[in-house]
């Protein structure tokens, strides 16, 4: 039995290890173009012009597009990821996000431009946000629930590392082509890290121990139980819909409260990152190497954060507070965007980010707790998916907003306006999130619903 446990933790760190290491070359790939992409879709579009209204509204609309798919594809992801294994759900949406990326490493001309547009927007309703549900559930599914706060905090860590990596290579590349060439070949080298080196992760166990637990209790699903143990398979669930994802909802106070969190902190990033590219570009005239620039400081800021100072207050801090503190550093730094003055403002008000990322690894570690061992990809694509229903909102609000005030046509001259709506929002999540109070734990052996096995 010793030998056994000593296994399974061995498989659960090193699972861990090459789960970081994943999503690190993943993230690396895809934040190595966004300070490029920018550029790209200026020239597309209003080529030697800095404000192009078209540009705004094309981005809102492919958000709000993604948004719609991911509403619905997030809870499907992580409720299939809790029948048939993480790693699996993890292979179609890496695999997926590479393509776009193909097409504009070969030409960013008109034409192959509005190709990748079209199929990064197809793609991204599918995969945008699930690596991040998955990485999430998997942490969950082989972290103890003491220690887990710490170990969102790390696997964001983990991205931001990526995201300063990402965009130092975008700084030094010698130009745009060689940005989304070596995106490319860095998407596809993830992908086949993953598919060999990370292990299925340890739920598999905990749900059959929870089913094995369920089953004792009703005769009649014993010798199915001894089939699905011979044949080696996991225990079968019902199918996802919407009516779980509301009920997950209602199941606890704290979950729904933290949902209204993610909904609003998620309204008001997304629209901060649609409109602030496009304001410094017509404001401050930001090129491809000082976009990098700023999302540098913005990475060393969140891996500082992230890696060494949330594992140390989570120790003496309660995660609620924790995540009003990054709620409230997150509405001070966008505020301080909207009101620059100057390009050194922007720069100082990156490095609230040192805070300010506390939000999101907290409020994962809060709904990781309110449910059993069985759901947490449940859990984590409900959240998710709610985010994606914010980017949805997010383009409705800020595109318009964003285009009107960056124009001649403002009814006052105020260019960071749209950000300040985007402070408010996440003020009313820190409003929120104040409320909170410490949530219930689920123990480890809790299953919510009845697990049925396959006859």
């Amino acid at each position: 039995m010793t030998t056994t446990i000593m296994a399974e933790k061995t498989i659960a760190t090193s699972g861990l290890g090459h789960l970081f290491m994943t999503v690190f070359v993943f993230n690396f790939a895809n934040f190595m173009v966004v300070p490029a992409i920018t550029d790209v879709t200026m020239t597309a579009l209003c080529p030697g012009e800095d404000e192009c209204s078209l540009a705004i509204y094309l981005t809102g609309a492919t958000q709000a597009i993604t948004g719609m798919g991911s509403l619905v594809m997030m809870p499907l992801i992580g409720n299939f990821s809790d029948n048939y294994g993480r790693k699996v759900m993890l292979t179609l949406p890496m695999l997926l996000t590479t393509l776009p990326l193909v097409i504009l490493a070969y030409s960013r001309e008109r034409n192959y431009f509005f190709a990748y547009y079209a199929l990064k927007t197809l793609t991204s309703m599918i995969c945008e946000g699930s690596v991040l549900c998955l990485a999430h559930a998997y942490v969950a599914d082989n972290v103890p629930l003491p220690r887990r706060a710490s170990a969102f905090g790390i696997l964001s860590g983990i991205s931001s590392c990526s995201f300063v990596f990402g965009n130092l290579s975008t700084r030094f590349l010698p130009s745009t082509a060689s940005v989304f060439q070596v995106a490319a070949a860095v998407a596809m080298v993830s992908v086949v890290y993953m598919r060999i080196f990370l292990p299925e992760s340890s739920m598999e166990a905990a749900v059959i121990a929870a089913s094995l637990k369920d089953e004792t209790m009703n005769e009649c699903l014993i010798e199915k139980t001894e089939k699905m143990c011979t044949d080696n398979r996991r225990p079968f669930r019902t199918g996802p819909s919407l009516t779980d994802s509301i009920s997950l909802l209602r199941s606890s106070w704290t979950f729904s409260q933290a949902a209204i969190v993610a909904f609003f902190s998620s309204l008001g990033e997304l629209g901060l990152y649609s409109a602030l590219l496009y304001y410094l570009k017509a404001e401050f005239h930001f090129d491809k190497d000082q976009f990098a620039d700023l999302m540098i400081i913005n990475g060393i800021a969140g891996i500082i954060s992230q890696m060494v100072l949330m594992p140390l207050l989570a120790r003496v801090i309660s995660e609620e507070k924790i995540l009003a503190i990054g709620l409230v550093f997150n509405c001070v730094h966008i505020f301080l965007y909207s009101v620059a003055w100057s390009s050194w403002v922007i720069y100082f008000a990156a490095t609230f980010q040192i805070l300010a990322v506390f939000a999101g690894p907290s409020l994962r570690s809060i709904v990781s707790k309110q449910v059993g061992p069985t759901e947490q990809g449940k859990a984590q694509g409900c959240i998710t998916g709610l985010c994606s229903f914010a980017s949805i909102v997010s383009p409705l609000i800020f595109s318009p907003l964003t285009a009107l005030f960056l124009s001649d046509d403002a009814p006052f001259v105020f260019p960071g306006f749209s950000l300040v709506c985007a402070a408010f929002a996440v003020m009313i999540a820190f409003i929120q999130s104040v409320m909170i109070r410490a949530p219930r734990v689920i123990p480890e052996t809790k299953v919510d619903d009845p697990v049925l096995v396959e006859p």
